[in-house]
């Protein structure tokens, strides 16, 4: 699931670090023939402008050139740094001040940092993932070692907006050609020294310079690995000075050192000592500014290099540090004409239409990404579409295979393209997840069980893929499944499947009687699946499964309170037949959602064999979810119909309620029969502060009703028992946590605590 960026590791990781040594200064380039033709340029000094870095805290960047506009001075050259880069970038790619200002409030920054693409976006299979084990705390095995994600966060979301903003410079390989000549500054990791990126793909330029070590991962340019440019030169004059300008324009937004009160632990401290390091850096540019030169510094006060939900005051700041500078500023103002020249001459390029011959991949080795191709929107032979492209790059990334997903258009012996660069996740294709579920109700009820799962990607050029689960604990369970794409061109879509799984489990129940009364006894119930399915997915909205489905089961007493106790709780049947499934999921998050849906129904018609007898079997099995949110306010409904047509008198029925949510005030189980149902009513409310390593805090409450009978025919509304809570939770990379108030009317009060789902 997604997970929201925290503010303190961006605090952390995107604060550049010292310079091992000082950059060396790229010769002067010449001025782009449109720049060179403005009719102001050879009568006035060239103005250079500076742009350092600092996390969110650059968006105070665009500020500072909303006033530049409104005072009609022009930029002859820009070199930023960081995020200075991008908007710097940006601008010179012919963006104006208002058009940047209003895409960065456009974007939601949280999922633009999201380590994955949006839930509702993803398959089915990757979806049903969420329901088993959070996929926030991800490794791999690769070349006989276990690797880890290279940074904390993916880079996709800003890849994305970087090649969507840039496109109309997409053919400019010589940054001296944009609209402002532009350089932005990057540190090559193995030498430690500066990278001064002068040509190239500008998106990827800019996202080298913003290659926050243990943040972003790392690109890799002509055989460079190139990390965050403010580990060498975070205000970089000396940049802008060796590309001509006569007068430079300097807005340091870094983060200033915190004071005693951030010193009490280690986070602190070593955010402390990057900012040490850094102001070193800073302070040597800094000092490098003559009489002529303009520093402009807003205050941006308290405000951290991950607030990037506060683009507006930002950028108001930003306004307000330029206007400080106003009377410098004047100085260097130009005459309407003038400026209106300078505005016709770096106005941005536009992009001709596209019509594509074709289609390509290149950058992976371990997948086949020409399987997916039919499922993309692009097609050879239509106009290129940029929202298509990008909506086919998220498709890409949705496959959970991809550390990065871009595309370009190009041109070569086949005609005009596009092409999908994609990168191999480094630490797959085999994907280690861990789990854990624990509940405890305070008073000696509790479970505990620690889950390990094994994912197996592109086992074939199809896309087989083989996924085990094993869990231990107070439920020893061991599942195994090996999917294989058929790639059928027939019906909704163009991804058939086959599906072959085995699922058996060891679960210790308690038996109560007059279903819901005192505890009786326990029996340990073992239980044995095997399925094949023949299955379509529908897109990211769902899928369907149809196949033959066997089961054995098998019940013995632990314990017993009678004779008659013990004699009924050993019970040993089979059941075999035709299973059907259906699941629409939209929700966009399995825990705590706080918009959209999701409906499943299972059904299977088939025999059962029972001491000796075989008689019919039917079930059907529902549920659904929905869930709407205002502000930080959310609310979801949910309820389940489960009926099964057996009149086995078995002591513990095929269904059960009771525990935290599922009839709090009530134990596991407790309430037991062939058909059930159930509902429930959540409120709940994210709290403002993050916590860590976690979605978010969430503080609310549920009242819930529900039943189960022995026999189906017996379902009534009106004999519904009741239960209820109060929790607080949080959405962790374990799973979700509660830690809770229950009670019922017919049940009792209790505490709960719940990790994951027992």
């Amino acid at each position: 699931m997604p997970r929201r960026l925290l503010p303190t590791t961006l605090l952390l990781c995107a604060l550049p670090a010292i310079a091992w040594s000082a950059p060396t200064p790229p010769p002067a380039p010449a001025l782009p023939a449109a720049a060179a033709s403005t009719p102001s340029a050879s009568q006035r000094p060239r103005i250079g402008l500076v742009l350092s870095g600092g996390g969110a805290r650059g968006i105070s960047h665009v500020g500072v050139l909303k006033v530049l506009e409104e005072k009609h001075i022009p930029i002859d050259v820009i070199a930023g740094t960081s995020m200075g880069a991008i908007v710097g970038g940006l601008y010179a790619s012919g963006m104006k001040a208002d058009q940047i200002e209003e895409a960065f409030k456009k974007i939601n920054w949280t999922s633009l940092f999201s380590t994955r693409v949006g839930r509702e976006e993803l398959s089915q299979r990757r979806k049903e993932q969420d329901f088993e084990l959070s996929t926030a705390l991800e490794l791999g095995w690769r070349d006989g070692e276990f690797r880890a994600p290279q940074g904390a966060v993916s880079s996709r979301g800003l890849d994305a907006l970087l090649r969507r903003y840039t496109l109309p410079a997409q053919d400019i390989s010589d940054f001296n050609r944009l609209p402002i000549p532009f350089r932005a500054v990057a540190t090559d990791m193995e030498t430690g020294q500066p990278v001064i990126l002068a040509q190239g793909d500008l998106a990827t330029a800019l996202r080298s310079s913003m290659s926050v070590p243990g943040v972003f991962p790392a690109t890799e340019v002509n055989g460079r690995i190139l990390g965050d440019g403010g580990l060498v030169d975070n205000v970089p004059v000396d940049v802008a000075r060796a590309m001509g300008a006569d007068i430079v324009i300097v807005v340091n937004i870094g983060t200033p050192l915190a004071g005693r009160e951030t010193l009490n632990s280690a986070i602190g401290l070593t955010a402390q000592m990057i900012n040490i390091l850094t102001e070193q850096n800073v302070r040597r540019s800094l000092d490098s500014l003559g009489p002529r030169d303009i520093l402009i510094q807003p205050d941006l006060g308290a405000l951290t290099s991950g607030d990037f939900d506060k683009v507006a005051q930002l950028v108001d700041i930003g306004e307000a540090g330029a206007q400080a500078r106003a009377d410098q500023l004047a100085a260097l103002s130009t005459s309407n004409t003038q400026y209106a020249d300078w505005q016709l001459a770096t106005q941005a390029h536009k992009l001709p239409p596209t019509q594509l011959d074709f289609v390509a991949f290149s950058g992976t080795t371990g997948t086949n990404p020409g399987r997916l191709q039919p499922q993309l929107e692009s097609k050879a032979g239509e106009p290129f579409d940029p929202a298509k492209a990008e909506r086919d790059a998220r498709y890409l990334a949705a496959t959970g295979d991809y550390a990065q997903t871009d595309y370009r258009l190009v041109h070569d012996s086949r005609g005009d393209g596009l092409l999908f660069t994609l990168e191999d996740k480094p630490w797959g294709p085999t994907y280690l997840n861990a789990g854990l579920d624990l509940s405890t109700d305070f008073s000696g009820n509790s479970a505990f069980n620690v889950k390990l799962s094994l994912n197996r990607h592109w086992l074939t050029p199809n896309g087989t893929e083989w996924r085990s689960i094993a869990q231990i604990g107070e439920v020893p369970r061991l599942f195994t499944e090996l999917y294989h794409p058929l790639n059928w061109n027939i019906g909704l879509s163009d991804d058939w499947f086959v599906s072959g799984w085995t699922d058996g489990e060891r679960r210790k129940l308690s038996v109560f009687n007059s279903n819901g009364g005192d505890k009786v006894g326990e029996l340990r119930r073992s239980q044995l699946r095997i399925g094949l399915d023949l299955g379509q997915p529908w897109g990211n909205l769902g899928e369907v499964r149809v196949g033959p489905v066997y089961e054995a089961t098998r019940s013995a007493p632990l314990l017993a309170s009678s004779a008659d106790v013990l004699a009924s709780t050993q019970e040993t049947w089979q059941e075999m037949g035709l299973r059907g499934r259906i699941v629409v999921d939209q929700l966009d998050y399995a825990n705590f959602p706080q918009r959209g849906y999701r409906f499943e129904t299972d059904a299977l018609v088939g025999t059962r064999h029972e001491r000796g007898e075989r008689n019919d079997l039917a079930w059907v099995e529902s549920q659904a979810t929905g869930a709407a949110s205002w502000g930080r306010q959310t609310v979801t409904l949910h309820g389940e119909v489960k009926a099964a047509n057996t009149t086995s008198a078995s002591t513990v029925g095929r269904y059960s309620l009771g525990g935290f949510q599922q009839l709090s005030g009530y134990q596991p189980g407790q309430v037991s029969g062939n058909a059930m149902v159930f509902g429930r009513l959540n409120w709940y409310m994210r709290l403002a502060e993050t916590p860590v390593f976690a979605r978010g805090f969430f503080v609310g409450t549920s009242v819930e009703a529900g039943n189960a009978w022995l026999d189906y025919h017996d379902i009534r509304l009106t004999g519904l028992r009741y239960g209820g809570s109060v929790f607080l939770g949080a959405d962790t990379g374990l799973g979700p946590m509660y830690l809770g108030l229950t009670w019922a009317p017919r049940g009792e009060a209790g505490l709960a605590l719940v990790i994951g789902r027992p």
